[in-house]
């Protein structure tokens, strides 16, 4: 039963990885974004819920940090990781305002938010991208399923076409990471 557990899981995700190919063209955009972003001395910011928080403070770090090589560090932050934050916004303004809050506090005209829900509908997340709009932020959605939501409200949306979270959430880490590869080569210095 395992063997067949596994073999299972490895074909569908090729299965969405193989359609995942046809937003090769959103993914471009997306990198074109983020080096407009770079030159004019923006940030990054990250949101999601649950898997899609996580991925948010995976991918902020491998800008911070480093992916492949050492370059200059890129001005990233993850929404999802001050807990002082998220819980006082969340007792004083509800969930509902957890990521918009903090896009009012910190984002400027000419940043970017990375907006990751797996059903692309998170409302705190739909919040955080409109007030984002609102300040003349760029906005990028990568989702799962139809989009949901998010998708129509971006600039730039990529859609994993799944209904399984776990495939989704694996595909938004290759998103980022193909990201991440792309603008390590444009600076590597």
């Amino acid at each position: 039963m395992n063997n067949t557990l596994i073999e299972n899981s490895f074909q569908e995700h090729k299965e969405v990885l193989e359609k995942l190919t046809l937003e090769s063209e959103n993914i471009e955009k997306i990198i074109n974004i983020c080096e407009k972003v770079l030159e004019t001395k923006n940030k990054f910011m990250f949101c999601g819920n649950g898997g899609s928080a996580a991925d948010s403070q995976h991918l902020a770090a491998e800008f911070t940090g480093r992916f492949l090589t050492k370059t200059q560090p890129l001005p990233a932050i993850a929404l999802t990781t001050d807990t002082s934050a998220l819980t006082a916004i969340g007792n004083d303004f509800g969930f509902e305002e957890v990521f918009s809050r903090q896009v009012l506090a910190l984002g400027k005209s000419g940043d970017l938010i990375f907006a990751i829900s797996t059903s692309g509908n998170s409302k705190n997340v739909i919040k955080a991208v409109n007030t984002a709009k609102e300040i003349g932020i760029h906005t990028v959605a990568l989702v799962g399923h139809s989009g949901g939501e998010l998708s129509k409200i971006t600039n730039i949306s990529v859609i994993v076409d799944s209904s399984f979270t776990a495939r989704i959430q694996e595909m938004h880490i290759l998103i980022g990471h193909i990201i991440c590869e792309a603008l390590d080569a444009k600076r590597n210095f």
